[in-house]
């Protein structure tokens, strides 16, 4: 059974960072991409940014490059979000996702065949 527990969230002040942590256990042999999403209040939810798990290409949406990044470990199963310069913006719950094959830029939540529970991140102004 796939597990993906994310942690790291928390309250923050507008230009401040955080590092979220996803502890995935269970993954299939074929698990292709892991990714952030995030959903504010009264929003659909969102990409943010994704990593190929064994190859390593990374990518971002707008909103995230040159202020996150994202990395994993292959031996430990974790995918990290390291979030700087955080807006109010980024107030959401943020959840961890796993997809199974290739696609070209899985950036919708339906490319992702399992989720974590997410964390929540508040930025305040």
């Amino acid at each position: 059974q796939v597990q993906l527990v994310e942690s790291g969230g928390g309250l923050v002040q507008t230009g401040g960072s955080l590092k979220l942590s996803c502890a995935a256990s269970g993954l299939p042999d074929d698990v292709y991409t892991m990714g952030w999403f995030r959903q504010g209040p009264g929003k659909e939810r969102e990409f943010v940014s994704s990593s190929m798990w064994i190859a390593g290409g990374t990518y971002y949406a707008e909103s995230a490059k040159g202020r996150f990044i994202i990395s994993r470990d292959n031996a430990k199963n974790t995918l990290s979000l390291q979030m700087n310069s955080l807006k109010p913006e980024g107030t959401a719950v943020y959840y961890c996702a796993a997809r199974r094959t290739w696609t070209v830029l899985p950036t919708g939540p339906n490319d992702y065949d399992y989720w974590g529970q997410g964390t929540q991140v508040t930025v305040s102004s």
